[in-house]
């Protein structure tokens, strides 16, 4: 019984002196939150000689998770650290710590919480805007080129079409044309080198109405100089390619000796025709 009393005594007599100490506890860090990794020095009395560090792992408890308890013993100044995590907003007492047969009670922490248990929770305003320099250039452009590629996308749609054929056509005639303007350059040289005349004025015949079948559309591979007369609207037109093609199969077919100067005017009266043709070409209609 009398050993009973003594133990009590000594527990009530711990308890009101740690309770005391615990005026001078700090926390590492000065402020902690929930789920932070914290630190509890409590300064004790200075003991008379220096004793090995004395280390105890306690228990968790359902709102603390302590790492380590350490009690120093130096001549110094002795210290009781205890490295917790506490779960539980609010004011938390330790349960008491028994480590190096000495009791420590009363021990209290105060751990905050980011939420605000005040008012109602809620959420959060909105972002503020990027402040980034040349965000609203990025954005604004990248706006301005969506409803740029939409808008083409529509008038292709519905005009782009019609313009595309015309831009091949033109592209076809520029090609046809330019196929002719070789073929009469290369024919020139020719007769500048001697070739037998019959046969350039073969090719000239050939590749001339090659050209113009290709470009009205109508075969006129088989017909004859008259025959152009009855075949083309415009009546100029069908008059140069009457006396072109009447001089030329007159040439081929005569039998006589053919002039290099008739040669030359023919390739020029073909130049003439092609000059005028290739700068009216949109209206170019036989």
């Amino acid at each position: 019984m009398k050993r009973f009393i003594k133990t009590f005594l000594l527990l009530i007599l711990t308890a009101g002196v740690m309770h005391a100490q615990n005026q001078d506890a700090y926390l590492i860090p000065r402020q902690i939150f929930v789920g932070d990794p914290a630190m509890l020095v409590l300064p004790l009395p200075a003991t008379a000689q220096n004793d090995d560090d004395i280390i105890y792992n306690h228990p968790p408890e359902p709102n603390i998770d302590f790492h380590r308890i350490i009690l120093e013993r130096r001549t110094t100044g002795s210290r009781l650290m205890v490295e917790f995590t506490a779960f539980m907003p609010g004011t938390l007492e330790l349960p008491v710590i028994e480590i190096g047969g000495e009791y420590f009670s009363g021990l209290t922490v105060t751990v905050n919480s980011l939420i605000d248990s005040r008012t109602a929770p809620a959420l959060s305003g909105a972002a503020s805007v990027l402040a980034m320099p040349g965000t609203a250039l990025m954005l604004y452009g990248s706006m301005v080129i969506i409803v740029f590629i939409i808008f083409s996308a529509l008038w292709f749609i519905f005009r782009g079409r019609a313009l595309l054929r015309l831009l091949l056509e033109k592209w076809r005639r520029y090609r046809l044309f330019t196929s002719m303007r070789n073929t009469e350059k290369r024919l020139l040289e020719d007769l500048s080198k001697e070739t037998d005349k019959r046969i350039i004025l073969d090719i000239l015949s050939d590749e001339f109405r090659e050209f113009l079948s290709k470009l009205t559309g109508k075969n006129c591979r088989s017909l004859t100089s008259r025959e152009f007369m009855y075949v083309f609207e415009q009546q100029e037109d069908s008059a140069f390619l009457e006396k072109f093609f009447g001089s030329c199969d007159g040439f081929r077919f005569s039998g006589e000796d053919i002039n290099t100067q008739d040669i030359i005017n023919l390739l020029d009266d073909l130049r003439s025709f092609l000059d005028a043709k290739e700068e009216k070409q949109s209206e170019f209609q036989f």
